[in-house]
């Protein structure tokens, strides 16, 4: 079975700055980090994704943990929220080390703590990263692959197309909050984008990609899968595919991105 996180050999708490904010549709925003320690961040797969510090609102400063292990979770659990930052799992969406910057592209809605900070982030503002990993690894015999996911996978998805050689058989389902959130992404020869939009706040995030992937033509066996998203999302899929389709469980990734109805930690 492929394992669910590959961890970098080595890694430390990077901290830098807001350089840009802009919105890509009204449910998304890219907010470009930069600064020279970008240059200590090793990636290691399209799917590179981080832990983000950010401050709290009223908060001036970022007072990042300083151990580079699992350590840190207890070192910043036991600060008090005065001086605590907020903490996030993200996917880095680019990353261009000879101008000192990446990119992370934000699912925005509500009044979450990361939508509200996202929203009013300027440049100069701090904000900081530790590397978590990777999880998409596509094995040597795969002919194709499946990616699925709701809109907080969007930008892994679209990190792993660009990534994705012309000509892999590749099956994409996106499902995202509403239709104006659908815009154009990288789409290699051999690969399908299946946009699926919500448009109704009480439908359950994942519901129609699940339904999606129910009905769907699956690429060439064997295939690999990567599903991520909303914890359901991610083991429905897999459920469906080991159970219903008899594809094999060592050739599906899934994440839980998220669970509806629990709030991060931190």
């Amino acid at each position: 079975m492929i394992p669910k996180v590959q961890l970098p050999g080595s890694r430390s708490m990077i901290t830098l700055a807001v350089r840009h904010r802009e919105f890509l549709s009204p449910g998304f925003a890219n907010v470009t980090l930069g600064g020279p320690a970008v240059r200590e961040l090793v990636v290691a797969g399209n799917d590179q994704a981080v832990r983000l510090f950010f401050p709290r609102d009223g908060q001036t400063g970022l007072r990042m943990p300083t151990l580079s292990n699992e350590a840190w979770i207890a070192q910043l659990l036991l600060a008090p929220k005065a001086v605590r930052p907020w903490v996030r799992n993200l996917t880095i969406r680019r990353v261009r080390p000879a101008d000192d910057e990446l990119d992370i592209e934000f699912a925005v809605h509500g009044d979450s703590p990361l939508s509200s900070w996202v929203r009013r982030a300027e440049p100069g503002d701090p904000a900081g990263i530790f590397d978590i990993g990777t999880t998409y690894r596509r094995p040597g015999h795969a002919r194709g692959q499946l990616l699925i996911g709701d809109e907080t996978a969007l930008p892994a998805i679209l990190s792993i197309l660009e990534g994705t050689p012309p000509g892999l058989a590749t099956e994409v389902y996106l499902e995202v909050a509403a239709r104006a959130d659908i815009r154009p992404g990288p789409t290699p020869a051999g690969a399908r984008i299946h946009w699926l939009s919500r448009d109704d706040e009480d439908l359950r995030p994942g519901t129609l990609a699940v339904a999606a992937v129910r009905d769907a033509h699956l690429p060439p066996s064997p295939f690999y899968t990567w599903v991520a998203g909303e914890s359901r999302l991610a083991t429905t899929v897999r459920r469906h595919l080991v159970n219903d389709r008899g594809v094999p469980k060592r050739d599906i990734s899934f994440i839980g991105y998220w669970r509806l109805g629990r709030s991060a930690p931190g």
